[in-house]
C-alpha cells in the first residue's frame, strides 16, 4: 500500500484552497485536484507492506506535534510535471523542522527515502498547459496546525484517492 505522512487542512481554509485551484485552472488547464485531496506532504513514504502499515498507524497515534502555523504567500509551479501549487514563507523553518524531525524518526524504520530538498507546497494542478503565474491574484493565508494525519494513497483510472489511516494527537 501507498503512503505519506500530511497536513490536512481545516475546513474553511480547504474551501479557500479550492476557490484558488478553480482560478488557477480556469488559467492553465489541467488536472484540478478536489478539494478532498488537498494537503501539505510531509513524508512521502511509498510502498510498505502491512505490517509497516500498522506499525505507521502506531507511531502516528503517538506522535504529539508542536502546533504551528504556515503562510501561505506564493504561487509556484513545477515545470516538468506540469504542477501548479501554493506556498509560502521562506523556507517555512517550521514545517522544515517538523518535516526533519519526522524523518529522523522514520528512516529507523526502513520506510521512504528522505528528500534531498523539501519544498512545503499544496499542488492544486497536475498537467497544466500554462505555467505563466503573473496574472495570478496575491494570496494572504494562515493553515494552523496541531496534527498530522498518515494517508493512503490508491491510484486507479479517475486520479489519487486518499483515505486518512490515522491523525497524530492533537
Amino acid at each position: 500500500m501507498r503512503l505519506f505522512v500530511a497536513l490536512t487542512p481545516p475546513p474553511e481554509l480547504r474551501a479557500r484552497l479550492g476557490e484558488l485551484a478553480d482560478i488557477a485552472h480556469a488559467r492553465c488547464g489541467g488536472r484540478r485536484m478536489p478539494d478532498a485531496s488537498l494537503h501539505v506532504t510531509l513524508a512521502f513514504l511509498g510502498e510498505v507492506t502491512e505490517a509497516q502499515a500498522a506499525e505507521l498507524v502506531a507511531w502516528v497515534q503517538g506522535l504529539s506535534i508542536t502546533p504551528g502555523e504556515w503562510h501561505i504567500n506564493r504561487w509556484g509551479s513545477f515545470r516538468r510535471p506540469g504542477i501548479v501549487w501554493l506556498g509560502g514563507d521562506e523556507g517555512a523553518p517550521a514545517l522544515q523542522r517538523l518535516q526533519g524531525r519526522l524523518w529522523g524518526t522514520l528512516e529507523p524504520l526502513g520506510v521512504g527515502v528522505r528528500p534531498a530538498r523539501y519544498i512545503p507546497h499544496v499542488t492544486l494542478l497536475r498537467r497544466a498547459t500554462v505555467l505563466d503565474l503573473d496574472p495570478f491574484p496575491p494570496i494572504a493565508l494562515t493553515w494552523s496546525y496541531n496534527q498530522l494525519e498518515l494517508i493512503q494513497s490508491t491510484i486507479d483510472e479517475r486520479g489519487a484517492r486518499y483515505r486518512s489511516l490515522a491523525v497524530s494527537q492533537g
